[in-house]
């Protein structure tokens, strides 16, 4: 029995987000501090809204409830489990290296692929998995959330079913694009927050993106 329910998903056992959202700078902050690596691992069950279409919600839950129990048994003691959202899942890997987390989230991602009885139903189930971690691929929280997510991101593009490390970021320089009001707001709001300009303006495009793909309008 857990000490908290509260902190848990009723469905999957894992930890709910808002767990993730009080922790995980924390984290961050102490692998930091300590100088050990600590490893962030996305996933995402891939075409889960046709499993709930083929099979039901009972299905759909089924199959959550059986790539929670996989990653716990694979993961290791030292990794907290977070149900993100509906199919979204998030590992934070503690004193790990990404590389040994791509073994990790690559044992899961085979294991899952494998596995093909869910409630006595034969349903194909694959993840795609994006992973970034600290201190290599940034040092601030919500940079490795970012890159994590980048990384998902290209893993979906490529076809899924893989798992996929952070990569450099080209970066193209500021353009005329925006006001002198606004670089110069940019620049003030930079310089009371102790961060590079660059990273406001990549955290703002990633919240239009997101924005305008929860409405719909990517499609």
């Amino acid at each position: 029995m857990k000490s908290d329910d509260s902190k848990y998903d009723d469905l999957t056992g894992l930890l709910k987000r808002e767990m993730f959202e009080t922790e995980f700078s924390d984290r961050v902050s102490q692998a930091n501090e300590n100088r050990y690596a600590l490893t962030l691992a996305m996933v995402d069950i891939d075409t889960f809204l046709k499993i709930n279409q083929d099979y039901g919600h009972k299905g759909g839950d089924e199959v959550l409830k059986g790539l929670a129990a996989t990653m716990q048994s694979n993961a290791g003691e030292d990794t907290l489990i977070f149900r993100f959202g509906g199919d979204e899942f998030i590992l934070v890997f503690i004193n790990t290296s990404r590389e040994q987390a791509f073994l990790a989230m690559e044992r899961i991602r085979s294991e899952i692929e494998q596995r093909r009885t869910y409630e006595e139903t034969e349903i194909e189930v694959t993840i795609s998995v994006g992973i970034a971690s600290c201190p290599v691929d940034g040092n601030a929280a919500d940079e490795l959330l970012r890159k994590a997510d980048q990384a998902l991101y290209r893993a979906k593009l490529a076809g899924s079913n893989q798992v996929l490390l952070a990569q450099d970021e080209r970066m193209v320089p500021k353009t005329t694009h925006y006001t002198e009001t606004q670089l110069e707001r940019l620049s003030n709001l930079a310089e009371e927050m102790e961060v590079k300009e660059a990273r406001l303006l990549r955290e703002a495009l990633d919240d239009i993106i997101k924005k305008y793909k929860l409405t719909g309008i990517e499609n």
